[in-house]
Formats: C-alpha cells, sequence, structure tokens
C-alpha cells in the first residue's frame, strides 16, 4: 500500500476517538477543488512512507491513541489496504475509512471481514453528474451502491459533501438526499481555493456559496437523513 502521508495526531478526523490519520496516495477522480493534490496524482514528489515504519509507529502509540483514520487519495484503490486494516485492528485500534465510494465491492469485504468500524463517503453532486465534473469514467450505479451498503452495513457512517458551484444546488442536494435516505449524518463543507488541483477552476468564476445558502441545502437535507451540520 503507497502511504503518502501520516498525520500522527488528530482531535477532530474520527471524534470522540484520539486517533492519527495515514494519507494513501493516489486517486481515480479529479474534482477541481482537491485540497491533496500531491496526494491525489502521483508523481516523483509525492512521498512514499515505509509501511514498516509506520507499523512501528502505531505499536509505539498504543496507549496514546485510540483509532487509525485511513484517507486519502482514495484507499479502496490499494490491493493491500484489508491486510492493513487487518493489521491495525489486530492491535487494538478502531478504524475509520474515507472514501469516495467509487468500489462498492472493496466497501462490501472491508465490512463483511470486520475490518472497518467507521465509513465516511465523500459525496460530490449528484451521481449522474460525476462524469462531467469528477471523472469520465465514473460509474453511477457504484456511487449509489456504495451510499446504501454503507447505510444498511449498521455501522456509524457519515456522508460528506463541499459546497461549490455548480456542482451543489438545490437539485443536487435532493438527489444527494435521496440516495442517501436514512443516513446518520450528512455533512456540507465549506469550500477553499488554496493548494487545489486545478487553480483555473476558480479563475473568474465565483464557486463560493454564503453561509446562508449552505444554511438552505442542511435544511433541505434534514428532511432525508438523521442529521445534517454545516462544518
Amino acid at each position: 500500500m503507497h502511504i503518502g502521508g501520516l498525520l500522527k495526531y488528530s482531535l477532530i478526523d474520527y471524534p470522540p476517538h484520539i486517533s492519527c490519520v495515514i494519507f494513501t496516495a493516489g486517486c481515480n477522480f479529479r474534482c477541481p477543488y482537491c485540497h491533496n493534490p500531491d496526494l491525489a496524482i502521483i508523481s516523483a514528489k509525492t512521498r512514499r512512507l515505509d509501511p514498516d515504519y509506520v507499523m512501528k509507529f502505531l505499536a509505539s502509540r498504543k496507549k496514546f491513541l485510540d483509532a487509525v483514520v485511513i484517507s486519502g487519495g482514495e484507499p479502496t484503490l490499494h490491493p493491500g489496504l484489508f491486510e492493513f486494516c487487518r493489521a491495525v485492528k489486530a492491535m487494538g485500534f478502531s478504524v475509520k475509512i474515507d472514501t469516495n465510494g467509487s468500489h462498492p465491492g472493496i466497501i462490501e469485504v472491508l465490512i463483511k471481514k470486520g475490518l472497518v468500524d467507521y465509513l465516511a463517503m465523500d459525496v460530490k453532486t449528484d451521481p449522474e453528474s460525476y462524469q462531467h465534473w469528477i471523472s469520465p469514467k465514473t460509474d453511477a450505479c457504484a456511487i449509489r451502491r456504495s451510499a446504501r451498503t454503507i447505510i444498511e452495513s449498521g455501522l456509524p457512517h457519515e456522508f460528506r459533501t463541499t459546497c461549490t458551484r455548480p456542482l451543489t444546488d438545490q437539485s443536487a442536494v435532493c438527489s444527494i438526499g435521496e440516495m442517501i435516505s436514512g443516513a446518520q449524518l450528512h455533512a456540507f463543507q465549506h469550500l477553499q481555493n488554496e493548494n487545489v488541483l486545478d487553480p483555473d477552476f476558480f479563475i473568474r468564476k465565483n464557486r463560493f456559496y454564503s453561509d446562508g445558502e449552505i444554511k438552505e441545502f442542511k435544511d433541505i437535507m434534514t428532511e432525508f437523513v438523521q442529521k445534517a451540520i454545516i462544518r
């Protein structure tokens, strides 16, 4: 598994747990506002941490950390994910996985084998719009299948949407809400335009929503999920 980064301590990525965050390198999506471009596209500049170093770090933190968050990039692209999760669980840590939902089969195996304790899935926009904005190879059915798999797993979970024009509008929010109906939590996230994958996406166009507009999105989402928040 290509590990491109390690955040050794976090109180915000898997509350109420004290966690560390392991970032896998490489992503099959090209979200223009992605704030981890060095992880999304593997290049000569992309870090590669020795997995043995990471495991030794985790072993040394058993008394101080409760959980490990595996983020990216996109973790489900890595064949070594199952083995890595199994090793982390064997150390006594809870495991949270951040995913874009493009590989529902991997998510299903993680759940079936008891290798994950919390699932967080980013939903970019209406799944039918992914091919235009996110990746031309996106399978909308796979996104929908991942969402239902997560909701029906019985595991703690959340869905997240970064608010950006024109991907997020009231129609897209309703479509997302219908897809994740019954979910435990949906979080709307503010857009940021520093160190992004595609800076040109922001040139001469207002991609931001006001606090009031995002609150309107949250109010819509409240009709579909158990809890909707703004981060």
